[in-house]
């Protein structure tokens, strides 16, 4: 299994090469604003969407159901499932159905596929590589650009991916695990990168199997590092923090500054604190070199507690536990 997750790490680049094809082409929606559904992994794509544009008129939509916005006729809905078994995601395409609305779909197949497959919707079929969700991060995001038909951002993408010098990351990255041995890592960035951070956040926790967290600057400077001012009768709690600032030329200078004073007062209370730069000629190199290296970070962490990396066990049990007690 590990040399799975392995093998899903190298081939991240390819995944950004990859070429979708739009089943049922002829009934898919024009439209200027969207809405992707999507839990775990399968809504991290959309996510970066919004990193790469933040003016996108796309709403995230991660619960069951449909968001509750007034001229949902108006919305293109693409309904993103890894596996195309997700319940959530299945409850809004089937909801989506009744209301008679323009959708689209992306999966390896399952449910969703056939459900597409059943109404002539149209749907992008993903490579079905044994990986897991937050690995097909690659396939995922190219699909969905597809849909919106962003042709140039594809284009762009497969050039970056050239730009990843793997084998670096992956030295880089073991480095990190080593140094985050016995800590929690919290990571941080600018708002404009919250996307990235929180991806950094979801590899630590489902690759890594570890506890990890993630915030955005400004806004944790008004609240969230109050909490880690305690005194003697909590640095028991505060013990095991570590704190990456993901820090980006792009950042508003204000907060750059901010990002420099915060790490400041950490080291002086005595936390292990360190900056990592988004480097990259553009967004995509700069968030693909980013995650790459979180990856293998947290590829490396599991490798260190002997942990199994690719395993997702917890969650196998609970989605058991909800068809059990459910009755679905």
């Amino acid at each position: 299994m590990e040399i799975e997750m392995e093998k899903a790490i190298k081939g991240f680049p390819e995944q950004l090469k990859f070429k979708p094809i739009i089943k049922n082409k002829e009934n898919l929606a024009k439209a200027e604003r969207f809405i992707v559904s999507g839990m775990g992994g399968s809504h991290l794509a959309a996510d970066l969407i919004k990193t790469w544009n933040p003016a996108f008129d796309l709403i995230v939509h991660h619960n069951y159901g449909l968001p509750e916005v007034p001229d949902l006729e108006n919305y293109l809905i693409i309904f993103s499932s890894y596996s195309g078994n997700t319940e959530e995601v299945i409850d809004g395409f089937n909801m989506a159905i009744e209301k008679k609305l323009p959708v689209a779909c992306i999966s390896i197949g399952g449910k969703l596929l056939e459900l597409a497959e059943k109404y002539k919707k149209p749907y992008i079929q993903m490579p079905d590589t044994g990986i897991q969700p937050r690995s097909a991060l690659g396939f995922n995001l190219v699909s969905l650009l597809k849909l919106l038909g962003e042709d140039k951002a594809l284009s762009d993408i497969a050039k970056a991916a050239d730009s990843i010098d793997m084998e670096k990351l992956r030295q880089d990255g073991e480095s990190l695990a080593k140094r985050l041995n016995n800590f929690i890592p919290i990571i941080y960035a600018s708002g404009i990168n919250e996307p990235v951070v929180y991806n950094w956040k979801i590899r630590f926790n489902e690759t890594g199997k570890i506890p990890a967290f993630c915030n955005t600057i400004p806004e944790l400077c008004h609240n969230e590092m109050v909490g880690f001012d305690g005194g003697d009768k909590t640095k028991d709690l505060l013990k095991h923090f570590y704190f990456i600032f993901l820090k980006d030329k792009a950042d508003h200078p204000r907060n750059s500054l901010r990002m420099d004073i915060l790490k400041d007062i950490f080291k002086e209370k005595g936390f292990p604190v360190e900056i990592q730069e988004l480097e990259g000629k553009n967004i995509w190199e700069k968030v693909f070199s980013s995650l790459s290296l979180a990856d293998w970070a947290s590829y490396f962490t599991s490798q260190r507690y002997d942990l199994e990396s690719e395993a997702v066990k917890i969650v196998t049990k609970f989605k058991e536990l909800i068809k059990e007690r459910g009755g679905k």
